[in-house]
């Protein structure tokens, strides 16, 4: 399957064509360059007025990839120059994807105490609680990552290059994209062990154990899970706040590629439930969801982090008709977006 969606983007005859439009938003097509049968450029097409001598000097660039090498310099490790040899990532092709959507449908209540709704909702992350995907397209999304480049933060496409945008974010998401962009600093096992027993109201004991079990500075989320439960119940309900939006993070706009974890870290943001407003979700969202699609570009990388949904959502908002069996938005109907 993923093989229909790369040959669904894949140029064809050789030839690469660049679109543009006029003013009158007509389209017209251009050919920039044509390759040879193994690739590479001819030498004759590179510039007609330059010597025999300087022309034989230039790159030849990678077969089938780029020609000048001085933008994408870690084009030698991208996947897509592995896939030109025929080296797949393993035996399944694609990249591992997981979403955590039918997870969060069971996790997040229909509805939440007074007490917690009202952080929640001047959090600006109130959306989160229902807009996973159930079920995420690793195929698809496999397809595309194959197109990212590092260096450019765009997807390489026949008719040029495109990106995921805050304006994308915000309407898909509705998550701020304007606001406070604070990125909370790496912190120490010790560290983290300080933050669970002081924000998640854990004794130090069980916060050393759990710590240690993560083998780093991590909270797994179904222990955050259990913490919001446990403090619910308790009527604990800025403990229960904390531990509910750690793990509602987690599981979309900050996921990591273990699928289970979430970093220690991002408790600093909630630590004043009355002040924390004003953050801007959606840009960190798309910051975090750039950096895991840079690192799923790379051949050696097998997982793919961020926020899935996003990342799927804006293809089927952009490329309608690619999908399975070509239906349109065939994934975005099981989604239940709140209004704007």
């Amino acid at each position: 399957m993923v093989d229909v969606y790369r040959n669904s983007l894949r140029k064809c005859s050789g030839r690469l064509f660049v679109f543009f439009a006029n003013r009158n938003s007509s389209w017209k097509c251009s050919v920039v360059r044509r390759r040879g049968a193994d690739g590479r450029i001819p030498v004759r097409t590179l510039d007609r007025g330059a010597s025999s001598s300087a022309a034989a000097a230039e790159p030849t660039g990678y077969p089938g990839g780029p020609y000048d090498t001085s933008l994408l310099v870690k084009y030698e490790h991208h996947v897509a120059r592995h896939i030109w040899f025929g080296e797949e990532r393993g035996p399944k092709k694609e990249l591992k994807v997981a979403g955590h959507g039918l997870k969060l449908t069971s996790r997040v209540p229909l509805a939440l105490p007074p007490q917690m709704e009202s952080w929640v909702s001047r959090s600006g992350l109130a959306s989160l609680q229902r807009t996973s995907l159930n079920k995420i397209d690793t195929n698809l999304v496999s397809a595309f990552v194959e197109r990212w480049h590092l260096e450019t933060s765009s997807f390489h496409m026949p008719f040029g290059e495109m990106s995921i945008t805050l304006d994308d974010v915000a309407c898909l998401l509705h998550l701020p994209i304007r606001g406070i962009f604070w990125s909370p600093q790496d912190v120490t096992e010790e560290l983290a062990v300080e933050l669970a027993v002081d924000y998640l109201g854990v004794s130090q004991g069980q916060a050393q154990s759990h710590v240690r079990s993560c083998r780093g500075s991590y909270y797994k989320l179904e222990w955050l899970y259990d913490i919001f439960v446990h403090h619910r119940a308790a009527s604990s309900w800025a403990y229960a706040t904390r531990a509910y939006l750690l793990m509602l993070v987690g599981s979309t706009i900050f996921a990591d590629k273990t699928f289970t974890l979430v970093e220690a870290r991002y408790l600093l943001l909630f630590r004043d439930l009355d002040g924390y407003s004003g953050y801007s979700w959606g840009a960190a969202a798309l910051v975090t969801l750039y950096r895991y699609l840079g690192d799923a570009s790379m051949y050696s990388c097998k997982q793919l982090g961020g926020y899935p949904t996003l990342l799927q959502c804006w293809i089927h908002e952009y490329f309608p008709t690619v999908g399975k069996e070509g239906r349109i938005g065939i994934l975005l109907e099981t989604v239940v977006f709140p209004e704007r």
